[in-house]
């Protein structure tokens, strides 16, 4: 078991082919009926650069919680707030509307215009003005504006407008290629940050989302590296004798939680300061221990140990101490990771024979199983806490999918040309 347990942390497999990514919803909890109006467009040609309507309509009907109707359904297509009749809406049963229009400033200069109406108060909820977007950010603040209309009317903040990190990896010849890509949350944008002929695994986001550290095994050897996204730089930053391996960065960015073996194979918890390369040691124990995560507060590290006879989840302070377990929950509690508002705790569970993704309520001890699959793994945190993305098994094939922290919401992201995808982490909110 002990063995076992050492090769599923190390050596998840990331086996095939991925291109673009393919999202599909799998389950709806009763969406709100919703209007996105085809936006007006004031500016050169025929046609916008970008059709910023279809951006936001897919966004919504993405989430789960919207139903967006058909164009041919609307009475009426406003662009402008004045020309807005509720009474129209209110016949094709819709509860909210989103209008707008782009309106190009220079030749490469555009400002997005949108408002979001309540058709049953019959007032205007949101107004916002975009100036000064480009054709290169115009997709991004039609996502912003997506994450803006959502969180007005949920409550919950929008992550349109994040990223997702994951691994592939393509069949050359007798051997395979790894990639390590990042790609926006509906798929688009994709960029391959790092590839290689040898393994890359557990990539994890900076706070600031400018950097990504990860597990390469170059030259058969394990390291960690950081590579910042914008100028594809990386330095590396362990690469001790035997097991390197599970980076989480801090809450401030200065440090990473790392899982360290010297050659006896005995893994253990450490905290590394990025810039000096001093590592503090947190955990001594005989037993294995791995797969450290930051609260959000950063005053803790929880981790997955097998100390207690198989793997549960247990917590340490940060500056060091006693570790205490966390997870009571079946017989395996795998992987942690903390919701960024520190209140739920996601980990891979036992679930009667099944590897599965559970969600434990840390304030009321309850613990849900979200996933329903076999072979589910690697769960990670929207920035909102709301949702989760993890690794699961199609047949012979590796896809993602999302579920809802509350499990009434799912979505499958498959590769469009077939394969594996694993790994994935969700990014942090953007800074702009």
């Amino acid at each position: 078991m002990r063995r076992l347990f050492v090769l599923l942390i190390l050596l998840a497999p990331v086996l095939g082919s991925a291109q673009v990514l393919d999202i599909e919803v799998t389950g709806i909890a009763q969406p709100t009926p919703v209007a996105v109006v085809p936006f007006g467009w004031e500016g050169q040609g025929a046609a916008m650069p970008l059709n910023i309507s279809t951006v936001i309509t897919a966004d919504l009907r993405r989430s789960g919680r919207f139903d967006p109707i058909a164009e041919e359904k609307m009475l009426q297509k406003p662009t402008d707030g004045k020309d807005m009749d509720f009474q129209d809406w209110g016949f094709v049963g819709v509860e909210a509307v989103v209008i707008g229009k782009l309106i190009q400033t220079d030749n490469d200069l555009f400002t997005l215009e949108f408002q979001l109406f309540d058709v049953v108060g019959r007032r205007q909820l949101l107004g916002y003005r975009m100036p000064r977007i480009t054709r290169s950010t115009m997709r991004g603040a039609a996502h912003r504006a997506a994450d803006m209309i959502y969180e007005k009317l949920t409550g919950i903040k929008g992550v349109f407008s994040t990223r997702v990190a994951y691994v592939t990896a393509n069949q050359q010849g007798d051997g395979r290629v790894y990639s390590l890509v990042v790609a926006d949350q509906d798929g688009f944008n994709k960029h391959t940050i790092m590839e290689s002929t040898d393994p890359i695994m557990s990539p994890a986001w900076s706070p600031d989302s400018r950097q990504l550290a990860y597990v390469s095994f170059e030259n058969n050897r394990s390291s960690i590296w950081v590579q910042t996204l914008r100028t594809g730089n990386r330095f590396r930053v362990s690469s001790e004798p035997g097991i390197n391996g599970a980076p989480s960065f801090s809450p401030d960015g200065r440090k990473l939680v790392i899982t360290l073996g010297g050659v006896d194979g005995n893994p253990d918890i450490y905290v590394l300061d990025i810039n000096s390369r001093r590592k503090t040691r947190l955990t001594t124990h005989r037993a294995i221990d791995t797969e450290g995560s930051w609260s959000p507060d950063g005053q803790h590290i929880y981790f997955t140990s097998d100390r207690s006879g198989g793997p549960q989840i247990y917590r340490v302070p940060a500056s060091g101490g006693t570790p205490e377990r966390v997870s009571f929950e079946g017989s395996y509690n795998a992987r942690p990771r903390l919701s960024p508002d520190g209140k739920k705790l996601a980990v891979v569970t036992n679930d009667r024979g099944n590897f599965r993704i559970a969600v434990m309520d840390l304030e009321r001890k309850s613990f849900l199983v979200l996933s329903r699959g076999r072979q589910d793994e690697s769960p990670s945190f929207a920035p909102n806490s709301d949702s989760l993305i993890y690794a699961t098994r199609e047949g012979r094939d590796g896809v993602l999918e999302s579920v809802s922290a509350d499990g009434l919401i799912r979505q499958k992201l498959a590769a469009r040309a077939g394969g594996d995808v694993r790994e994935p982490v969700w990014s942090p909110f953007p800074r702009y």
